[in-house]
């Protein structure tokens, strides 16, 4: 794992608790943009943002280091609902806080309005590799906003990701800035994908743009069309439909496989 990016800047911010940042940014219905930005410009882009700002503090720690894992059905249809921007697309995951030997199942949808809606539960670590424990809690989200019926719902890890993240709340805005670096990704070959050189910024506010997205504006940053699990899918199985994501594919996955030329029309090839 590579150095973190944010450590001396992020040491001179004043702590915020987790039971203080949840009340005050809890966020689970929000709005998410996010950055590809270079990890040499993220020490300056946090000292720039930090005037108020404080740092998310666990046990005298400030960066933690976060494992997932991402499932899906066998047709793939989370993917493909993503990579079609259907309105009405899933995420399932496992999340892994290894600093602090917590696991949460997550359930990501999409509102009305395009917001991501999150609903959580927390979930034995054991059991971080396997979604069945956790079936009736994912039949009844997805049915309740309509996505998925409970009988289509056969699920099995297709991806793994690690990151090191590091949070700050900005108080004006009440929202949150999440910047994860060392990123790297896993699927069901041997070897795993990285992201060299990038760190992944993103802004969880209500719904108005925060100091932080002004801040990235100015310096010349836009949101960037990312996921954690759909690109790095991607980057990793290239038959998969991926227009949405070419520009982000070529310019920041080193290593990826050679991608097959293709349209975005039909389902994804068997890989």
């Amino acid at each position: 794992m590579s150095a973190p990016a944010v450590t001396s800047t992020v040491d001179l911010l004043p702590p915020i608790g987790l039971g203080e940042l949840v009340e005050r940014a809890g966020l689970l219905l929000r709005v998410d943009r996010k950055y590809v930005v270079p990890v040499a410009q993220v020490e300056a882009l946090v000292g720039q943002v930090a005037p108020g700002a404080q740092v998310l503090e666990i046990a005298g720690g400030r960066q933690f280091l976060y494992d997932s894992v991402y499932f899906d059905t066998p047709d793939l249809l989370a993917y493909r609902l993503a990579a079609h921007r259907r309105r009405r697309r899933f995420k399932i995951r496992t999340r892994r806080y290894v600093d602090s030997a917590e696991c949460w199942l997550e359930v990501k949808t999409r509102g009305r309005r395009g917001e991501t809606v999150k609903n959580r539960l927390p979930y034995a670590l054991h059991d971080h590799g396997d979604v069945r424990p956790g079936h009736a809690f994912v039949a009844d989200v997805l049915g309740a906003e309509h996505v998925l019926r409970p009988s289509d719902l056969a699920l099995a890890p297709v991806l793994a990701t690690r990151y090191v993240r590091t949070t700050l709340f900005l108080p004006a805005s009440a929202s949150r800035v999440t910047i994860d670096t060392s990123l790297s990704w896993q699927g069901a070959g041997p070897t795993p994908l990285h992201m060299p050189g990038y760190a992944i910024v993103e802004t969880k506010t209500g719904s108005a743009a925060s100091e932080a997205d002004r801040l990235l504006w100015s310096r010349g940053h836009r949101p960037t069309s990312i996921s954690k699990y759909a690109t790095g899918l991607a980057a990793l199985r290239p038959e998969l439909p991926s227009n949405r994501w070419q520009r982000t594919l070529r310019s920041h996955f080193e290593g990826a496989p050679t991608r097959v030329p293709r349209g975005s029309a039909g389902g994804p090839g068997a890989g």
